[in-house]
């Protein structure tokens, strides 16, 4: 009976604390005058290190809606966008709603990541900012990273591939210039493991790996319990080795 009527009171007071992990919706403003909804997921720590979420095709911020909080858990802060090409996957995408349409061109959505950016700047201005994509956004995410090599201090890609109909060598001509940390996972399978290491050769950093679960599926998903039951576990295991050398990494300067 105590908490509840502990939160009454303070809801009635207008205290209520965030819940640990619970995302708190936020709109970017982007080039275009596109507006970008996002649920942003803040740790306990200010200068946390920030973790930009960036969605498959067809898909919304909701494909991180049990990922992020595990971020939160492992002491990053967290922000997942809607992206203008994307779609109702996990959940209802709000940028293609309120645009009317996905965007059929998939590098449309560079400048929502780059107003992702903008927004943990200001918000997180003495967290390192870490970019995570997943599937079409795991091919932009390096020329994101490529284009901002001074504010992404690591790159997560998660099913990468030249995804880019209009130029077939954006990614590994944007991997030659990384030379941050990068992490590169793909489904158990035999055409993404291939794809991966093509794209992990051209990567200019020395710290890099590509992981190769011995159960996985496509993208981001692979780290979610409901789309992955047999390898969730082995693939959060290898993300969280990652994040945990790159911030310590970060650290020692």
């Amino acid at each position: 009976m105590f908490l509840p009527l502990a939160v009454a009171v303070f809801a009635g007071l207008g205290l209520v604390p965030k819940l640990a992990g619970a995302p708190q919706p936020v709109t970017l403003p982007a080039a275009g005058g596109v507006t970008i909804y996002a649920d942003a997921y803040d740790a306990a720590a200010p200068s946390a290190p920030v973790i930009l979420l960036f969605h498959q095709a067809g898909s919304s911020k909701d494909e991180y809606a049990t990922i992020a909080p595990r971020l939160v858990q492992l002491g990053y802060s967290a922000l997942a966008i809607d992206q203008r090409s994307g779609g109702d996957l996990y959940g209802p995408n709000e940028t293609v709603k309120a645009l009317g349409k996905s965007s059929d061109d998939y590098r449309a959505a560079l400048p929502d990541m780059d107003a992702a950016l903008s927004w943990a700047k200001k918000n997180h201005p003495r967290s390192p900012i870490y970019a995570w994509g997943s599937s079409y956004s795991a091919a932009l995410v390096f020329a994101f990273a490529a284009k901002h090599p001074h504010d992404v201090k690591a790159v997560l890609a998660f099913s990468p591939n030249e995804y880019i109909e209009q130029d077939k060598m954006l990614v590994r001509s944007a991997a030659h210039r990384l030379h941050c940390p990068v992490f590169l996972d793909s489904a158990a399978d035999p055409n993404e493991e291939r794809d991966a290491k093509t794209i992990l050769d051209a990567v200019a950093s020395s710290d890099k790996v590509v992981y190769v679960p011995q159960h996985g599926v496509h993208g981001s998903s692979t780290l979610r319990d409901d789309r992955d039951p047999d390898g969730a576990a082995e693939n959060w295991d290898a993300v969280t080795r990652f994040l945990a050398h790159v911030t310590e990494t970060l650290r020692q300067g």
